[in-house]
């Protein structure tokens, strides 16, 4: 840019009035912001007054092609510094509220209530300041529900709390899943197995207890472990024990009863299988209350290693069996209706599970073949309850001393 001819105010303002050659030799804004800074500098622009002040101004857009609003702005930068010289472009930022540690408190809330919806969070939030004096929640209880959600997506949130959806599992269609209909038939089982504890990571026994729902008829089993090796022979030996026919067998939603090998063996010998239904916790409440009554109280808490269910099975099937179905009376439920439509349980009546058999209407009828009532009869009266009792506690005593002094 070749400006030599107008080296005073004169003959800028001459050089404005007329028509004079411009020539814009200048190429890039840093000649140009150089040129308007010595330009300034040599008319010392500060020192005039305000028409040549506004003089200098017109020459300056005229010669640089710049608009007068750049031109204000160079002129101010000058002003201010005695330079002219591009400013470093600042992007907008807005003032920070919420600190790094806020996010992170707020990933902890969300972490200990199990990642709440955005409204519940922030009235969480709220409580923890208001209702609780937390100062560490003071900015937090401001907080706006879009914030929350905004902070969710940052990196620092998901460093200290990261949730995902699992897989979903696959319904597997075995069993139904209701309440048995027995219609006053025995013949349907409700089972469940009772672990009997661990010591030192090490897994003890587990035992099968199949209940008949009509007639309390109950048999116990015991097996090392519940994986299918064992639990199938088992099984097979402990429906071979009822006298009468198994038209149903009901259990809790275990894994170890709800798989594709026990319902194998269920179709083999027709047994219709159902499952219990969520929120419904007496659907297996027969069985649960005879593990209690019968398991815990003739085996207990302590552990007893898998090794010695051989053993505990033998006692179960020689003494233990026999005794809960021929000699240890059971209470029979009678269900009264109040005025009030509401219906109750009253236990009026006491009898052995055998008793009760004995007493359904056609009982032989429901009988396995090669099992008669006059058998089952003879049975019961090989010994007396006591003395079933008596033989029952000392075969228990001299197992489990057995147990101890093997475990020792």
């Amino acid at each position: 840019m070749d400006d030599s001819e107008a080296t005073s105010l004169e003959q800028i303002r001459a050089f404005l009035a007329g028509s004079g050659e411009m020539r814009f030799d200048g190429l890039g804004r840093d000649e140009v912001y150089g040129w308007t800074e010595r330009t300034l500098l040599q008319h010392r622009y500060a020192a005039l007054c305000r028409r040549e002040k506004g003089l200098l101004r017109r020459y300056v857009a005229l010669m640089t092609g710049l608009s007068r609003a750049q031109v204000t702005r160079l002129i101010s930068s000058y002003v201010d510094s005695g330079r002219v010289k591009a400013m470093i472009y600042q992007r907008t930022q807005f003032a920070t509220r919420y600190t790094k540690s806020d996010v992170e408190l707020l990933a902890y809330v969300d972490k200990s209530h199990a990642n709440l919806s955005g409204p519940a969070t922030k009235r969480i939030l709220e409580r923890e300041y208001s209702e609780y004096g937390q100062a560490a929640y003071e900015r937090l209880a401001a907080i706006s529900v879009a914030q929350i959600y905004r902070f969710r997506n940052s990196e620092a949130y998901r460093k200290r709390n990261t949730s995902y959806q699992p897989t979903r599992p696959t319904l597997i269609p075995i069993g139904e899943r209701r309440k048995p209909r027995p219609l006053g038939r025995p013949g349907y089982l409700r089972i469940d197995t009772v672990h009997q504890g661990d010591r030192d990571g090490v897994k003890g026994l587990y035992h099968i207890n199949a209940v008949d729902e009509v007639t309390q008829w109950e048999i116990l089993a015991a097996t090392p472990a519940i994986s299918e090796h064992w639990l199938i022979p088992l099984l097979e030996q402990l429906l071979a024990q009822f006298p009468f026919v198994i038209r149903g067998f009901h259990s809790d939603n275990g894994s170890e009863f709800i798989n594709y090998t026990v319902v194998k063996l269920l179709d083999k010998l027709l047994i219709e299988q159902t499952k219990s239904r969520a929120h419904r916790s007496g659907d297996n409440g027969l069985v649960e209350s005879k593990n209690g009554a019968i398991v815990r109280k003739h085996m207990g808490f302590a552990h007893i290693g898998a090794q010695h269910a051989e053993a505990v099975d033998l006692f179960h099937r020689q003494y233990l069996n026999p005794y809960i179905n021929f000699h240890r009376p059971c209470a029979i439920a009678e269900i009264v209706e109040e005025p009030n439509g509401k219906r109750r349980r009253v236990y009026r009546r006491w009898a052995t599970p055998f008793e009760i058999f004995s007493q359904v209407t056609l009982c032989e009828s429901y009988l396995r073949p090669g099992v008669n009532m006059a058998e089952l009869e003879r049975f019961a009266k090989t010994q007396s309850d006591t003395e079933s009792a008596i033989a029952m506690r000392q075969a228990k005593h001299k197992l489990l001393a057995r147990i101890t002094k093997q475990s020792a």
